[in-house]
């Protein structure tokens, strides 16, 4: 009898734990979405109750009419699209070199890309400002993409050649006998075999530069090559107090990113869970 009592509290116990977490974590949530449709701007003036102060739409019109905000997402589309195509292409194939191939300073390369990837990206920050400089890619949105390319080639090569390694080399030799060259086999046999490894890829490497700060601050001036996470943060500075506008902006960019999230989730835990090939 004790037995079922205590059961029954410890039951009780965890959902109230359970339920008090999810009230934890999901109440800045909503209170965001709901400062998205409030007319009060200060976070301050702004009811703690979610939707206390009734629902508008001004934020929303302010977004489109007042601002670059489309731009904004138009430009964090292209360097996030850009940066996958370029990211996958370029990881891909010098995996495969690394992975199928022999030759001097194999060993040593691969080394420094692994030591690459330890210090952290910020280290380099002058570097990489003086390098765009010189090569007028400061402010364009292509300068970007190339900082973020060169971001991912050492892990996500190291990644990828993992994976090949997997791959049976008697594929290649049966392609090569039929005279298939290096590239015809990369792309007709490799990559379909890597499909896994390939679509992990591609998603990550499109959601990391989605609401990066760091570097878009550093590489682009002007609005009209802004990202949204640039232009979002415009509004709660020590001369802007907008936060509801700030909020409608967040909730705009959430929608098609948790849209995104939910249409590769299949496929983001198949790539994950894929099989490699073993000979």
């Amino acid at each position: 009898m004790k037995g079922s009592i205590g059961q029954k509290l410890l039951h009780i116990f965890v959902w109230i734990f359970l339920i008090g977490t999810s009230l934890f974590v999901l109440y800045p949530l909503v209170y965001v979405a709901s400062a998205a449709f409030s007319d009060q701007q200060n976070i301050a003036a702004l009811n703690i109750i979610p939707f206390g102060d009734g629902i508008s739409f001004t934020n929303f019109t302010y977004l489109f009419e007042k601002t670059d905000f489309p731009k904004w997402f138009q430009n964090t589309l292209i360097i996030a699209i850009s940066t996958t195509l370029s990211t996958v292409f370029v990881c891909a194939l010098s995996a495969y070199i690394f992975s199928r191939f022999r030759f001097t300073l194999k060993k040593p390369m691969m080394m420094s890309l692994l030591v690459l990837q330890i210090f952290p990206s910020f280290v380099g920050m002058i570097a990489i400002y003086v390098i765009l400089l010189r090569i007028n890619g400061l402010n364009t949105l292509w300068g970007l993409v190339l900082v973020y390319l060169a971001g991912n080639i050492p892990y996500n090569t190291w990644l990828v050649k993992s994976y090949l390694d997997t791959v049976p080399k008697s594929l290649d030799e049966a392609a090569r006998i039929d005279g298939a060259s290096h590239f015809l086999i990369f792309r007709k046999i490799v990559l379909p075999v890597a499909k896994p490894i390939i679509i992990f890829l591609s998603i990550t490497s499109f959601t990391a530069p989605w609401m990066d700060f760091i570097f878009p601050k550093l590489v682009l001036r002007s609005s009209k090559v802004q990202t949204v996470a640039l232009g979002l943060f415009g509004f709660v500075t020590d001369k802007k107090n907008m936060f509801a506008t700030f909020a409608a902006g967040s909730l705009l960019i959430a929608i098609p990113f948790v849209i995104f999230f939910v249409l590769t989730q299949k496929m983001l835990i198949t790539s994950l869970g894929g099989g490699a090939v073993k000979e």
